[in-house]
């Protein structure tokens, strides 16, 4: 059989990419628009903060629901936190007089996927879960402290990521769900290690544990 000559399979890969792209929205990492959240601390930094969580079992669900945690408010009128996240963490972002994106594409870091589709298949996750953080010292705040939390567009709690990711980290901690990404582990630990600590949330041992041996091994 001739082989294929480099330059026409180089071709054909550029338009299976382009096709893919258009069909499902995905095309592959372009790494000059990878955005991460603001905020995550230096590898020190977190080592620090994470010695200075208080570590405890966790609290119960009871009581817990989402409406407790009010969130996409409006955070800069007229847009809504989600709004914010996605036009900060975004890309060519266009947006109506609403705030809300039109057109752009995401880069969902979780799952190492560009997305420019349908807005609406991505999800903005907190990276500390909205139960995991009322079992943690969220139970005891007021509803605008909670609202704030669920909220903040200036930490590294909130992240553009596909609703199937998403979905698969619910609301578990490091020591029970980590990123398939894998080169994103060290940004993912200190992340989630800077939010507890802004927050005076606490850890339990093993979450201590796992996220101190990504630190180790990751960062």
């Amino acid at each position: 059989m001739t082989p294929t000559p480099r330059g026409l399979r180089a071709a054909l890969a550029t338009v299976f990419a382009l096709v893919l792209a258009v069909v499902v929205g995905w095309a592959a990492p372009a790494s000059a628009h990878h955005v991460l959240p603001p905020g995550i601390p230096s590898t020190a930094a977190a080592q620090s903060q994470l010695d200075s969580l208080t570590v405890a079992a966790k609290g119960p669900q009871t009581g817990y629901d989402r409406s407790l945690f009010p969130h996409w408010v409006v955070v800069d009128s007229p847009c809504t936190a989600r709004q914010v996240v996605l036009v900060r963490d975004g890309h060519d972002v266009v947006t109506n007089s609403n705030c809300q994106p039109t057109s752009g594409s995401w880069y969902s870091t979780y799952d190492n996927v560009d997305w420019s589709g349908d807005v609406s298949q991505i999800s903005i996750d907190h990276m500390i879960p909205l139960s995991e953080a009322w079992k943690t010292g969220a139970a005891s705040w007021t509803t605008g402290e909670r609202r704030d939390f669920a909220n903040d567009v200036d930490s590294p709690q909130l992240w553009p990521v596909t609703t199937s990711v998403n979905s698969s980290k619910g609301d578990k901690d490091p020591s029970q769900w980590m990123p398939p990404n894998t080169a994103i582990h060290c940004s993912y630990v200190k992340a989630w290690v800077n939010v507890k600590y802004r927050y005076d949330l606490t850890v339990t041992y093993s979450e201590k544990s796992s996220i101190q041996n990504t630190i180790d091994d990751r960062c």
